[in-house]
């Protein structure tokens, strides 16, 4: 049998056998509009019929929301399919900011480990290690162990400084042959000053060579000493 909607037209294809001779409520699936449909046979009608239903009342849901349910499942999908792209791609990123940081620690802790080799490779960088307030030898040989005495001989007073001439640097370098040795007052105004050479010519890496010079009438009023290099002529 057939059955129109009054409100919106749409026919069906339904089961005469399901439709009592008293009639049953039915709905349309399409606007949803519930209707008495009596039990009598309704001839068809030639015009093209909605897709048939077992049940109008128990009509299917509407198109939309089974169209709708059905993309859910793949734009979850697609949604799982990027997350794992953007995870990757946001380690990626963290991993190469720890790199970045991890490199710049390790030149810091090198510069200030080895700054005594670099400021003998790079005697400018003497300069900066200074204004930071780290001591750093230019040079590479220094001098360690300075003392002094004074002695008596034959009625003279001398005064004898010994010590040692250091290679602090990781390499074989040449020593200086002009050592200079100054005595100065108590307001560190110099009072006399001397020369003497090295018993060595070249330190490797870590290696150290003694000194010992004597001066004959030290000024008496020297109350400070200083040991340093001093340039050749």
């Amino acid at each position: 049998m057939i059955l129109t909607c009054p409100a919106c037209a749409t026919r069906y294809q339904a089961d005469e056998a399901k439709f009592p001779p008293q009639g049953r409520q039915v709905r349309c699936a399409k606007c949803g509009h519930e209707w008495h449909q009596p039990g009598a046979a309704v001839a068809p009608e030639p015009e093209t019929l909605a897709p048939a239903v077992a049940d109008p009342v128990d009509a299917p849901e509407e198109p939309t929301l089974s169209r709708t349910r059905a993309l859910a499942p793949a734009a979850m999908a697609a949604a799982e399919e990027r997350e794992p792209l953007a995870r990757g791609a946001m380690l990626a990123v963290m991993a190469g900011w720890i790199g970045l940081i991890a490199l710049v620690l390790a030149i810091g802790y090198s510069a200030v480990r080895y700054r005594q080799e670099i400021s003998v490779i790079w005697p400018q960088s003497a300069g900066v290690y200074s204004s930071l307030g780290m001591k750093v030898n230019a040079r590479g040989i220094d001098f360690a162990h300075v003392d002094y005495h004074r002695e008596n001989e034959d009625g003279q007073v001398v005064l004898a400084v010994s010590g040692n001439i250091v290679n602090g640097s990781a390499r074989e370098l040449p020593v200086p042959q002009n050592v200079r040795v100054t005595l100065s007052d108590a307001s560190n105004h110099e009072l006399y000053h001397w020369n003497f050479t090295p018993n060595v010519q070249t330190l490797k890496a870590g290696q150290s060579s003694p000194f010992l010079t004597r001066l004959s009438s030290p000024p008496s009023a020297a109350r400070h000493l200083e040991v340093r290099f001093a340039p050749n002529g």
